[in-house]
Order: structure tokens, then sequence, then C-alpha cells
């Protein structure tokens, strides 16, 4: 096994890496990093660092916090650093929010340490049943393919390797795991696969495993066939975390499902085609929309979709508290709100002016008929504003609606205000009150920090 794993390591160039390892101290991963402890005193790995991981789910009480002992002990006596985390008593007992939690942990000890990579130790067994979980489900190919050997900066190196092999070692090594009594709970499906579904379907074909592997060594196959067309579109559709609605509207169905079933994937969550085409239809029917809607994936982030973009949001609203406090301009200056800088100075007569209005990264305004003080903030309850070229006033929330604005981001806009009415929304629009009919008094100027 160790020979295996020195082949992994050179597979990817991680010999002279550092390498963060998921550390539960159950069998797999206390096998895993047991084997690392010992390449590392190989010389051709002198430079290999090795970081252990532990995330206690905070589920079990003091079973759970023995458990995170005897990883830090472990730990120490291989001398591998340890890192550890408690999950908050309000995380809730899912596997799917588990899941989410234990990687965002993972993620955060990757930025701790300017790691190279994270080291799962899923092995054969966990991808057969991967497998199987996806196909009872309602599975794509996507899903056929099982556990990746590699994403992003994840790997599985135990991937080729069967549990009892595993279990093999850790016996001919003196090795004492946590042994997790949730593990034996088949109310978890997981557990329910490995211990009866699994063992039943041994019986048919003692090979089930082996049979289930293959299955996702020839979805991947599959797969890589697909994705040298779809190579070509993806880059069109996708930008970075965000969907491309204009793009996303010329796909077919077949593709667009395809797209929305990848999205749901990079966002790390594990539907089932039921939820996928939820949220397939969710899609289907707010691209037309200006304003948006959203719907709820878990319990931290919505799906939004508008009729430019599709995107993830935070499911928690913004409170009045933790919106950023007014602040008053009384003269001409910079001044800092948020991430963003305002420099508002004169109107040089010889200045270029565009006429009537300019409203992404700087305004011409005529502040002869407002003055002095104005407010920058955020919108509060009971804005108003006169669109430009209007003698009326309208609610902020209508026109931000006419504009076009997303719902989720209003919040975040800086406005431009006096006592009475808003008089600018920052990227959006002017009010009449300081919109330019004849010249300028003062400009503008907006900057991002971010």
């Amino acid at each position: 096994m160790i020979n295996r794993i020195v082949d992994f390591l050179k597979k990817y160039n991680l010999q002279d890496k550092t390498v963060i390892v998921g550390f539960s101290g159950g069998y797999d991963s206390m096998c895993l990093l047991d084997i690392l402890s010992k390449i590392r005193d190989l010389p051709e790995f002198f430079d290999f660092e090795v970081i252990a991981a532990h995330f206690n789910h905070n589920w079990r009480g003091e079973e759970s916090l023995r458990e995170q002992e005897v990883c830090r002990l472990f730990a120490a006596s291989r001398g591998i650093e340890f890192y550890t985390k408690n999950a908050p008593s309000s995380l809730r007992k899912t596997e799917n929010d588990a899941r989410i939690a234990r990687y965002e942990f993972f993620e955060e000890a990757y930025e701790e340490f300017d790691a190279d990579a994270v080291f799962t130790a899923h092995n054969k067994d966990d991808n057969a049943e991967t497998v199987l979980y996806r196909v009872i489900k309602g599975t794509g190919i996507i899903g056929l393919r099982g556990i990746s050997e590699k994403r992003k900066y994840f790997y599985r190196p135990f991937l080729k390797t069967y549990r009892s092999e595993i279990l093999q070692y850790c016996i001919d090594n003196n090795l004492n795991p946590n042994n997790d009594s949730s593990n034996s709970n088949t109310d978890y499906k997981r557990n329910f696969l490995r211990l009866d579904v699994i063992p039943t379907l041994e019986k048919i074909n003692p090979e089930v495993k082996d049979a289930l592997n293959i299955l996702a060594e020839n979805a991947t196959s599959d797969n890589e066939i697909i994705e040298e067309y779809l190579s070509t579109l993806r880059p069109k559709v996708f930008d970075v975390d965000k969907i491309r609605v204009e793009e996303y509207k010329k796909l077919s169905k077949s593709i667009k499902k395809r797209f929305v079933y990848e999205y749901i994937q990079l966002l790390g969550l594990d539907y089932d085609s039921k939820k996928v085409n939820e949220i397939f239809d969710f899609i289907e029917t707010n691209t037309d929309k200006r304003n948006g809607s959203t719907l709820s994936l878990t319990t931290a982030m919505w799906l939004y979709t508008d009729n430019k973009t599709i995107e993830t949001i935070p499911h928690k609203k913004q409170v009045l508290s933790d919106r950023i406090a007014p602040l008053t301009i009384n003269k001409e200056g910079t001044y800092k709100f948020g991430s963003n800088i305002f420099t508002l100075k004169k109107y040089n007569e010889g200045q270029l002016f565009v006429f009537p209005e300019s409203i992404a990264k700087f305004a011409y305004v005529d502040l002869s008929g407002v003055g002095f003080p104005l407010v920058l903030r955020t919108r509060k309850d009971g804005d108003i504003i006169t669109p430009f070229g209007m003698k009326g006033s309208m609610k902020l929330k209508k026109y931000m609606n006419s504009k076009g604005v997303s719902k989720h981001k209003r919040d975040d806009i800086p406005l431009m205000c006096n006592e009475k009415e808003v008089l600018w929304v920052t990227g959006v629009g002017l009010s009449d009150k300081v919109g330019v009919k004849i010249k300028p008094t003062h400009v503008i100027e907006v900057e991002s920090e971010e």
C-alpha cells in the first residue's frame, strides 16, 4: 500500500508539497496518515509536509471529544501538526449539511497553511456505495462517474484501494482507530447501503463492488467523449460561479440540464434527479424576468435567476444593523463608504461634459438646487426618487424595479441623498433634482476597493 501511495504522489507531482489530510481518526484516515508519515521519511520526500485536519461535528458529546483527543495524540506521535475545529451546535444533523461544513473546514485549513492539496481517505468501497446511491436517486452519466480521484485541490489517494486492505493494514501495524458509533446507525442512508443493501446485492453478484467501480470507469470514459463537445460551449455559458442567461437560452434542453447539473455539483450539493429537475424548471420559468426570483438550495444559500444571470446568494437577508452607517457630506472631498471611494469635486469649465448624465463610475450633477449637507447611505423603507426627466416622484422600490435591479443587490447599492429623497442611485440613475439641464456644478467619481 505504501508503494501505491508513493506512485500516487509522483503521479500528481506532490513529493515536495504541503498536504492537508482530512483526519477523522477512523480506519481509513488513520491508515492514510500513518502511510504518509512513513513516506515523509523517504529521501525523495524530504520537503513533503503533512498536516492533520480534524473536524469535530460535535454530534456525540463526550464520544466526539474523546475521538478528537485520539486524533491529536496520534498526529503528535507521528510528528504531524494537528489542526482542529468544533462545529457549532446549530449544525443540522444531516449528511449533506455535515459534508458541506466539513469541506468548508478543509478549505479553511488549505488557506490557513497555504497548502497545495487536501487528501481525503475515500476508498474503492466508498466509490461503489456512491455510485449505487446515485443510481437509486436517479443520476445521469455525470453522477455515474462516482468519486473523482482529483477535483480542484482535493485528492483521493485510496480510491483504488478496498476497505478490506485498509483494515488489514491497521491490524498489521497495530493501529487503534476511532470507531464512530454512528457508523452502525442505518438511519443514515450511506450506512444502510453499506450494511444492508450491498451485502444483499452480493448474494446476486459477489463482485458487485467491482461491478459498480467498473460502471464508474465506463461512465468516466463516455463522459470524456461528451466533454470534447461541451468544452467548446462551457466558456460562453459559465462566468466563474455564475451562468450567463443569454448564452444559456441558446442551448438545447438536454445541454441546459447538463449544465444545471454541473452547476449544482460546483456548489458541492448532491441532489437527486427530482431536486435537479425542480431547479431546472425554476430556472426555465425565471430566465425572462427582469427582477428575478429565488429558490432555496440549503439553509445558507438561495439560487437566484433573472434575465441576465443565474447565481447563488446568501440565504440570510441583511438586517438593518449590519448595514454601513450613513455618512454625511458637508463639502467637496473624498469619502470612504463601505468598499467604495466617493470623490465629489467642482465641475471644471474646461472639462468634457457628456449630456445629460453618466451613472456607472461617475456622474455629472447640478447641486445648485439642493446644496449641502448630502448623505451617503443604503436604502430604507419609504425612500423616494424623482427620476431624471420626470416631474413627479416615485418609490425607490418601483424605480429599481423599472431599472431591472436585482432584488438581492438593492440593499448594497450606495445612495446619495438629501433630507427628503434619493438623488443618485449609484450605477443606476440620477434624480431630476440634480440632473444637469444646462451645465453641471459638480462631478462625482466612484472607485471600488474590491
